[in-house]
């Protein structure tokens, strides 16, 4: 069988040939297949099928991408700037797929100031969700965008970017919203991008999303609102727009225990938090799980979470105090614990015999 080379095939075709060299069959189109679609393709199949990549197939992965695979590039968001919507679906999708599987092509996206604004042009502010589709495949190529180290920093810069991701936590299929929340995670790593995330709003529309509770959704929201609030300025926002008692909810609920736990441990040095947690009875609920959990980390966030409303919320002492007395929970934990659980459970210990020192010399 007879094959033929990229170059060759194009100047044949420039000769205004439009037949096959070697069967002489008339051609239905002239559209080229890039070449990093075809080694997507190849790998795609060989992944299904069990087959592992031979060697020569990945070291021409990893060569990057040919001056043709710029030109479809270039031509998918010529496709996104047409006026019509089928077409740049049609555009969007291609992204969305060549983003996800090849690292190079995600580059592309940092070569050109332009190319992240025209990926966005076909929503609308305020009406992102007008063509579902469309806006789920826009989001995702953003999120896989975002993956790329050399990215996070552009993609967050962009002045569209912020804005849509927030728009479409609360718009579109779940899909589109979860990985509107998974996008704003991995933009968030770097700490530049929690400051610029943070001041914009994004952390009301995440709890908001954590509070709706969709399965899809809940680890993507959770993960990016950990995040953010490893930054204090962020803490005090999540804390005023409500978070404290969307987690602690969830908690009692028995729902994403792990994760959330980890979130209020570190709003906990919060002191509105420690209020907001002392009048929502997160005291018992805190104490339940150290009884009843098996996970150390869970124990350690736990008494953690105790040790802030110990020292910041003297009327709690009281409520812990009852519990120690009943089941010995936090003695049991200084005994037995992680080195971190230790050493605050024993802290609580040392401020329960002081208040109950105060209140009889008193």
């Amino acid at each position: 069988m007879q094959t033929y080379d990229r170059p060759f095939i194009e100047k044949w075709l420039k000769e205004g040939n439009r037949t096959c060299p070697q069967t002489q069959q008339v051609l239905s189109q002239t559209v080229l297949t890039p070449n990093l679609l075809v080694r997507d393709m190849i790998s795609q199949w060989c992944k299904n099928q069990g087959i592992e990549l031979p060697d020569s197939f990945r070291d021409a992965q990893e060569e990057g991408i040919t001056q043709s695979d710029r030109e479809y590039f270039e031509s998918l968001l010529e496709g996104i700037l047409s006026g019509s919507v089928s077409e740049q679906t049609k555009a969007a999708k291609q992204l969305r797929q060549l983003t996800k599987r090849m690292p190079s092509f995600r580059a592309l996206f940092g070569e050109s100031l332009d190319a992240i604004p025209q990926l966005l042009v076909p929503l609308t502010p305020g009406q992102a969700s007008l063509h579902p589709d469309l806006q789920e495949d826009v989001i995702t190529t953003v999120l896989n965008l975002s993956i790329h180290d050399s990215n996070k920093k552009l993609v967050a810069e962009t002045p569209e970017v912020i804005p849509l991701l927030m728009e479409s936590l609360t718009s579109g299929t779940i899909e589109t919203r979860s990985n509107a929340a998974a996008a704003l995670f991995t933009l968030s790593a770097l700490d530049s991008n929690k400051a610029l995330i943070g001041k914009s709003g994004a952390l009301k529309p995440l709890i908001n999303l954590l509070d709706e509770g969709h399965p899809l959704a809940m680890k993507d929201v959770a993960s990016a609102i950990f995040n953010l609030c490893i930054m204090h300025e962020n803490k005090a926002r999540a804390v005023n727009d409500g978070a404290v008692k969307v987690i602690l909810k969830k908690i009692k609920n028995h729902i994403l225990v792990d994760e959330l736990l980890a979130i209020l441990a570190m709003l906990s040095s919060h002191q509105k938090a420690v209020d907001e947690m002392g009048d929502l009875g997160a005291v018992q609920c805190l104490l339940s799980i150290i009884r009843e959990s098996s996970c150390g980390r869970n124990k350690e966030n736990c008494v953690a979470i105790l040790y802030s409303i110990c020292i910041n919320d003297r009327t709690k002492c009281k409520e812990i105090r009852a519990e120690e007395s009943a089941h010995g929970t936090i003695s049991q934990l200084a005994k037995n614990g992680t080195s971190r659980a230790k050493r605050k459970a024993n802290g609580i210990l040392e401020r329960l015999k002081k208040t109950a020192a105060n209140t009889h010399t008193a």
